[in-house]
């Protein structure tokens, strides 16, 4: 169920962004203001783009919220997924090269 919902959520995303590149740019982003005889300038069409992009904001945030939920486990009793936890060995002191070895015998000093 969870994907399922997440891929509705893809989904209204990519149609919530092309609703959204379509509208007409109302304050010249970009310094460019559109032409009135543009593609989607009929006040029929920037009515329709503007219900639909309400439409889906509505449907994308409650999809979030949805999702959120479920991935919190609200009321399932999940324990949350260690399966990615690493266990850090501890650190060693570093070894000295010149110290000489754990159970040597010192060299017997010339007289």
């Amino acid at each position: 169920m969870f994907i399922f919902i997440m891929v509705v959520q893809a989904i209204v995303a990519a149609l919530l962004v092309g609703v959204i590149l379509m509208q007409k740019s109302e304050g010249g982003g970009l310094g460019t203001g559109g032409s009135p005889t543009g593609f989607m300038s009929a006040r029929g069409a920037a009515d329709f783009l503007s219900r639909t992009t309400s439409i889906l904001a509505t449907v994308f945030v409650v999809l979030s919220i949805v999702l959120a939920a479920m991935a919190a486990g609200a009321g399932n009793g999940r324990a949350i997924d260690t399966s990615l936890k690493r266990d850090v060995a501890p650190v060693q002191a570093p070894v000295d090269p010149l110290a000489p070895a754990a159970g040597a015998q010192p060299a017997p000093q010339a007289t």
